[in-house]
C-alpha cells in the first residue's frame, strides 16, 4: 500500500489526456458530464476515451442533480467506478444513488467559511469518499472547475471525517505540496490548475502536478 497523496486529474476530454494521466501516476481520471462545461463530454465519446484507460486507473464521473435516466445512459456505455455527485444532492438523494446504481458514490462540498463545515457530517453515512471543495461564487455557471481556493486553514488540525476525504479547488502544481502539508489531505483532485486553455489539459502540467503533490521534485 503506497503512502503517497493519491490525485485526481478531472475534466479529461481526449484519450491522449487520459494516457499522461496514468504515466504521471494519478489514480483518478475524471469525466465531466455537464454541459455548461467546457470540459463535457458526449455519452458515445466518453465511452470511447474512458475506454482507453490502462488498468488501474479510477474512471470518475462528475454529474450536476442527474436523474435517474441521464445516470443510466452514462452508465450503459461509459465503463465507470466511481460516480461523482457535484450538485445540491441531498443526503438521501446521494444514498438512493448509491443503493440503485452500485457504484461508490464521492459528493462534493463546497466550501466558503467555517459555517460550510457542519454539513459534511450530513454526507458520511451515505458517501463513500467526500470531496472538500471551493465553494462557487452565488452568480457561477460552474459547481466547480473555476480555478477557486477556500481558506486552507479551516481544516487545519481537524478531526477528520469518517469516510476517505479528497482536497479541490484553485490547486495547481505550485500550490499542492503547501495544500497538502496545511491540511493533511491524502487524496487531492485538479482540473483547470492543469490546462493551457479551459478544457485543454496540459502533460506536463499534470506531471509536475502529481509530482508536487506527492512531493518528489
Amino acid at each position: 500500500m503506497t503512502d503517497k497523496v493519491s490525485v485526481k486529474i478531472c475534466g479529461l476530454t481526449t484519450a491522449e489526456q487520459v494516457q499522461a494521466v496514468a504515466a504521471a501516476g494519478a489514480r483518478y481520471a475524471g469525466f465531466v458530464f455537464f454541459p455548461k462545461s467546457p470540459r463535457h463530454l458526449e455519452v458515445p465519446k466518453a465511452a470511447e476515451i474512458a475506454g482507453s484507460a490502462p488498468v488501474g486507473l479510477a474512471k470518475v464521473a462528475l454529474t450536476v442533480n442527474a436523474t435517474d435516466a441521464q445516470l443510466d445512459y452514462i452508465l450503459e456505455s461509459v465503463p465507470l467506478d466511481m460516480l461523482q455527485l457535484h450538485g445540491r444532492e441531498s443526503p438521501e438523494r446521494v444514498a438512493e444513488i448509491r443503493d440503485r446504481f452500485g457504484l461508490p458514490v464521492m459528493k462534493a462540498i463546497g466550501i466558503a467559511d467555517e459555517a460550510d463545515l457542519p454539513q459534511i457530517s450530513a454526507y458520511e453515512d451515505v458517501a463513500d469518499q467526500l470531496l472538500i471543495d471551493a465553494k462557487p461564487p452565488k452568480d457561477a455557471e460552474l459547481p466547480g472547475g473555476n480555478g477557486l481556493a477556500f481558506d486552507w486553514r479551516l481544516l487545519a488540525g481537524r478531526k477528520y471525517w469518517r469516510r476517505p476525504w479528497m482536497l479541490a479547488g484553485g490547486l495547481t502544481p505550485e500550490n499542492v505540496a503547501e495544500a497538502v502539508r496545511m491540511t493533511g489531505a491524502r487524496q487531492v483532485d485538479v482540473s483547470s490548475g492543469v490546462e493551457r486553455a479551459p478544457g485543454v489539459k496540459s502533460a506536463d502540467l499534470i506531471s509536475s502536478f502529481v509530482r508536487a503533490a506527492h512531493g518528489e521534485p
